[in-house]
């Protein structure tokens, strides 16, 4: 087919559903809005149930013989240099698990940055894959990680020359971003692939001054989240696939074993109009975010209390290869407050939802859909803030350890201690026993403990105090964190 960018076939096709006003017999049962409650179409409009159609017997035949969807995916390919992409309705938290499937099986090893999303924890608990961590780059003094160097996964492949790949997690949703070409060619060395979990990255091929993304960097699969950074509807994912190590049929099998035979078409189509969108004006759209991100992080700087993480903070010896400015991250310790205060209060008082809270820092996440107007809101929002943080109670202090206590002993696979036999303790007895489940403080999702992993006291204090200070824990089976599943006495077989 002719690549012509101009063309969204998945938006085409609904059109044309709509012009030949085709009477479905089939799910979904709303009918095209008819059957909808009042008070759902009220809130929704009818042109989210419009768009709400099967992909095959509706949006395309029963046999999908007008190839909407491979037409759309094949757009998405050409646009960002890929061989192959796949569009999911999942979230990346899917593709990521369909490329590591595709890439290791049960009791095999795959290299994993250790600042990896729950997601690919999730992964591992239900493959069964062996992960060897790979330790980020610690900012020490800022209590941040940055992803691993190049040098890294090079040492860890030395010492587990049977590993099937290495994964990595570029950009962070800081903003920091690895050598990719480099991991990649570590990889390519020894003829393994490697997988990029950029689900924060759908924006950078689209102008010059962002950091290189996965596929012009030699990577053989990368995941990317469209609703992160893009245009696209949440849980809109793409992965694309380039080279020759991972082959296509296997990725796509890996992801109809975990993904649903009833595919939104609402998000296909927002996968697609971003595709259109970037392709046609990109460059345009992503020089003006920056631009205004640009006086943005200037104007932050100016008000007292507050600075914004830039290039020279997060790059350099030992810390992130390169940086993306539009996650505006804005340390907030000289105002005295946490980055959870911040965010509460901001959210309170002044109707503003920040992305990133975490200790000390806030995200104000910037993208081509913001404008003078949104900008200068944040700003007006920013200094009352500061204004106002003299007044607010001290919050109790997150209790951060240092860089090496924070990383904890993979003692049994992860998926042997999610499954196995438990017992909940008492967090105070939890210090030397394995894990048996998942605590993420969120966002940014990053695990501080994960399933298989031997507790100590530093990393069961700083999620103590955390908890006190307002860390978002979704996921511990004990949310008062005053028990912790930890794998069952005798049941512990250390590697």
């Amino acid at each position: 087919m002719s690549n012509d960018h101009s063309r969204a076939p998945v938006l085409e096709a609904l059109t044309d559903y709509h012009q030949k006003e085709r009477l479905s017999f089939t799910p979904p049962g709303h009918k095209q809005a008819r059957g909808a409650d009042p008070a759902v179409r009220e809130v929704l409009g009818d042109a989210v149930f419009l768009g709400d159609v099967l992909a095959s017997g509706g949006l395309d035949d029963r046999l999908t013989r007008g190839q909407v969807l491979e037409r759309a995916e094949e757009l998405m390919a050409d646009v960002v240099h890929a061989d192959h992409t796949f569009f999911t309705t999942c979230g990346s938290s899917l593709s990521v698990k369909a490329a590591m499937l595709a890439v290791a099986g049960p009791h095999e090893k795959l290299l994993i940055g250790r600042d990896a999303h729950k997601s690919v924890v999730s992964g591992l608990v239900l493959s069964g894959i062996e992960p060897v961590w790979v330790e980020p780059r610690w900012d020490a003094e800022r209590r941040l990680a940055h992803p691993p160097s190049a040098e890294s996964f090079e040492k860890a492949f030395d010492i587990h020359p049977d590993a099937k790949g290495a994964l990595v997690t570029s950009p962070t949703p800081y903003g920091a971003a690895a050598d990719l070409r480099a991991i990649a060619e570590v990889c390519h060395r020894r003829s393994l692939p490697l997988i990029v979990d950029e689900a924060w990255g759908a924006h950078l091929p689209f102008h010059p001054d962002l950091p290189s993304w996965a596929m012009d960097a030699g990577a053989d699969i990368c995941v990317t989240s469209i609703h992160k950074m893009g245009s696209g509807l949440e849980q809109g994912s793409v992965f694309h696939l380039q080279g020759d190590l991972v082959p296509p049929q296997v990725l796509k099998m890996r992801s109809d074993l975990l993904g649903t035979t009833s595919p939104s078409v609402l998000l296909y189509a927002g996968l697609d109009g971003w595709r259109r969108q970037m392709a046609l004006r990109g460059e345009e759209l992503m020089g003006g975010a920056l631009g205004l991100a640009a006086e943005v992080r200037a104007a932050v700087e100016e008000i007292d209390g507050m600075h914004v993480n830039d290039r020279s903070d997060f790059c350099g010896p030992g810390l992130a290869d390169d940086f993306d400015p539009l996650p505006c991250v804005i340390d907030v310790t000289g105002l005295g407050v946490t980055g959870f205060q911040a965010s509460d209060w901001l959210r309170e008082h002044r109707k503003l939802d920040m992305h990133l809270s975490d200790h000390r820092r806030i995200g104000a996440q910037i993208t081509h859909a913001d404008d003078q107007d949104t900008a200068d809101q944040l700003l007006a929002a920013l200094k009352d803030l500061a204004r106002a943080a003299p007044e607010l109670p001290r919050a109790p202090r997150v209790e951060v350890p240092e860089p090496g206590e924070l990383r904890l002993a993979q003692a049994m696979l992860p998926r042997d201690a999610f499954f196995g036999r438990t017992k909940d303790v008492p967090l105070s007895d939890a210090a030397g026993r394995v894990t048996a489940e998942m605590i993420t403080p969120y966002p940014p999702g990053i695990p501080a403990i994960l399933p298989g992993e031997r507790l100590t006291e530093p990393v069961l204090r700083y999620l103590r105090t955390g908890l006190e200070a307002g860390m978002n824990l979704p996921d511990p089976s004990d949310p008062e964190l005053e028990t912790i599943r930890v794998v069952a006495a005798g049941e512990e077989s250390v590697k």
